[in-house]
């Protein structure tokens, strides 16, 4: 997931983004993959679409993720948040699913 697009600094924009991972079996909560600004955010979101991985843009909550340590469970007081990015990655993919059954 993406900010807004940037962050100020230094008389720049910068762009801002976060990965985050949820493996139901093994992880408790989502964790936190991957964060990083500039050239670093740049790369997280060309992988994850390289890898047909959904990106969404959300400044509060990049703000968030950005503060927390990299393998890091999300807090509880998060997973309202990260429930309605779930459900929005799910509808996506079966979207995807129905779109590819028609092909």
């Amino acid at each position: 997931m993406t900010d807004d697009g940037k962050k100020k600094r230094g008389g720049r924009d910068r762009l801002r983004a976060a990965a985050l991972r949820y493996t139901p079996k093994k992880d408790g909560a989502p964790r936190l993959v991957a964060k990083g600004e500039g050239r670093i955010a740049e790369k997280i979101i060309a992988l994850a679409k390289e890898h047909g991985i959904p990106v969404t843009e959300d400044p509060d909550l990049v703000s968030i993720l950005s503060k927390m340590d990299l393998g890091e469970e999300i807090d509880p007081t998060l997973y309202e948040l990260i429930a309605e990015l779930l459900v929005f990655v799910y509808r996506l993919k079966q979207k995807y699913v129905e779109v590819l059954k028609t092909r």
